[in-house]
C-alpha cells in the first residue's frame, strides 16, 4: 500500500517538474511575440495558432493545453506567479454572465479591426499583437495583485475551451483520506476551491487546467487524474 502511495506520489512529482521544464521553454515566446510582432507582424499569429491548438486540446483533454501548453499562461505560472499577491480571484470574473459578453466584445472588436484591411495578412499580425499586447498586460496587472492565472478565467481562449472541454478527464477525489489542509488549493494556479468537491469524488471545475500541481503536494494522494483512477480499477 505504502509503495503503491510513494510509486504514485512519484508519478504526479515527474509530471509536474516536465510541465515546468516545457512551460521554461514556452516562456520565452511572450515577450518575444510583444516585442519583437510590431515590426514583424508574422509573430502575431502565434495567437491564433495558439487559440486553435486550445479548442483542439479541448475537444479531448478540457483546458489541457492551458494548464501544460499556453505560452501566455507559462509566462503568469514561471515569472509572475513568484512576485504575486497569491489572493483570489473574485467570483464574478469566474461567472459566464461576464466572461461570455467579454469573449463577444473581444472576438468582435478583433474581427472588426481585421476587417478594416482583410487583404494584407501584416494587417492581421498587427491586429493579433495588439490584442496580445492590451491583454497580457492586464493578465500581469491582474496576476501580480489577485493570483497569477486571474486572467485565465475570462481569457477568451480559455473561456472558448471552459465551453469546449466541458468537464472532460477532471481530477479524482478520493475524500476519505482528505484531511482537509487545503495545501492543494494553495498551489493551484486557479485557485480553484479542491477541497469543497471532497463529497461527491471527483473535482467538477470545468476550468481546472489539469497541471496536477494539487495532486503533487497533496500528502496523502487523494487527487488523480480521472484515466488513473481507471487503469488501477481494472488493473
Amino acid at each position: 500500500m505504502n509503495g503503491n502511495i510513494r510509486k504514485r506520489d512519484n508519478e504526479w512529482q515527474a509530471s509536474v517538474r516536465r510541465r515546468r521544464q516545457v512551460q521554461w521553454i514556452l516562456v520565452p515566446v511572450v515577450p518575444i511575440v510583444i516585442g519583437l510582432g510590431w515590426r514583424y507582424p508574422i509573430l502575431g499569429f502565434a495567437v491564433p495558432v495558439v487559440m486553435l491548438m486550445g479548442l483542439i486540446g479541448a475537444v479531448f483533454r478540457g483546458r489541457y493545453v492551458c494548464g501544460n501548453l499556453c505560452p501566455r499562461g507559462a509566462f503568469f505560472d514561471r515569472v509572475i506567479a513568484p512576485i504575486s499577491r497569491m489572493g483570489r480571484t473574485p467570483l464574478f470574473l469566474r461567472q459566464r454572465a461576464f466572461r461570455w459578453p467579454l469573449l463577444i466584445i473581444l472576438m468582435g472588436f478583433m474581427l472588426y479591426r481585421i476587417l478594416q484591411n482583410p487583404a494584407d495578412w501584416r494587417h492581421w499580425g498587427r491586429v493579433f499583437w495588439g490584442m496580445c499586447l492590451v491583454t497580457t498586460a492586464v493578465g500581469v496587472i491582474l496576476g501580480f495583485f489577485l493570483r497569477p492565472r486571474a486572467w485565465c478565467f475570462f481569457c477568451p481562449g480559455g473561456t472558448m475551451q471552459n465551453i469546449v472541454g466541458l468537464l472532460r478527464h477532471p481530477l479524482q477525489f478520493d475524500g476519505a483520506k482528505c484531511k482537509e489542509c487545503k495545501v492543494c488549493e494553495r498551489v493551484c494556479p486557479m485557485g480553484l476551491p479542491i477541497v469543497s468537491w471532497k463529497k461527491t469524488g471527483t473535482v467538477l471545475e470545468r476550468d481546472c487546467i489539469q497541471c496536477m500541481e494539487c495532486a503533487a503536494v497533496c500528502p496523502v494522494q487523494a487527487l488523480s487524474p480521472s484515466d488513473t483512477r481507471s487503469k488501477s480499477s481494472t488493473g
